[in-house]
C-alpha cells in the first residue's frame, strides 16, 4: 500500500474507484455491504481518509464512524433483513483480527442460529484489587 492508501480498497471504494453496494456516505466516512458478510446486511462504515488505527481518527472521524453505525443499526433493526439482535465490531491491529489496514466498523444482523459466536475464556473473575490496579493505570494514560 502507499503512504497515502492509494492501493487500499476501502479508499478505493470511498473515492468511488471500486466497485461497491453504499448503504451511506458523506464528507467523514462511507458505509457498503461486506461482501464476505457474518450475516446477510453485514455492512462496514469506513472513514474517507485512509487510517490504519482507531486511535489515528481525528474526534469528528470517530463520532461519525459510530454515530453512522448507529444508524446502520437502526436500519437493520427496522426490517430491512432478518435481525433479532446486532453486533458491531472494530478490530483494531492484526493481533486483533484486523485485516484490511484502514478503520472499518462492521456492523451485522444477528438471529438464533446464525452460526457467528464469539470465542474467548469469560471464566476468569479477577480480584477486585488487581481490577482496580488495573482501572489506576488506565486512567493514568488517558488525556
Amino acid at each position: 500500500m502507499t503512504r497515502h492508501g492509494h492501493e487500499c480498497v476501502f479508499c478505493r471504494i470511498a473515492r468511488g474507484e471500486a466497485e461497491a453496494s453504499l448503504v451511506h456516505g458523506d464528507d467523514l466516512v462511507t458505509a457498503f455491504l461486506d461482501i464476505n458478510p457474518v450475516t446477510p446486511g453485514h455492512v462496514l462504515v469506513v472513514p474517507r481518509r485512509h487510517v490504519a488505527s482507531l486511535g489515528e481518527l481525528e474526534d469528528p472521524e470517530a463520532a461519525r464512524l459510530m454515530l453512522v453505525g448507529r444508524f446502520v443499526l437502526g436500519a437493520l433493526r427496522g426490517g430491512a433483513v432478518r435481525c433479532e439482535g446486532v453486533n458491531l465490531f472494530l478490530a483494531d491491529g492484526e493481533a486483533a483480527g484486523q485485516e484490511v489496514s484502514h478503520v472499518h466498523l462492521h456492523v451485522f444482523p444477528r438471529f438464533a442460529g446464525d452460526g457467528f459466536a464469539l470465542h474467548g475464556d469469560w471464566s476468569r473473575f479477577p480480584p477486585r484489587a488487581e481490577l482496580d490496579a488495573l482501572a489506576a493505570r488506565l486512567r493514568a494514560t488517558l488525556p
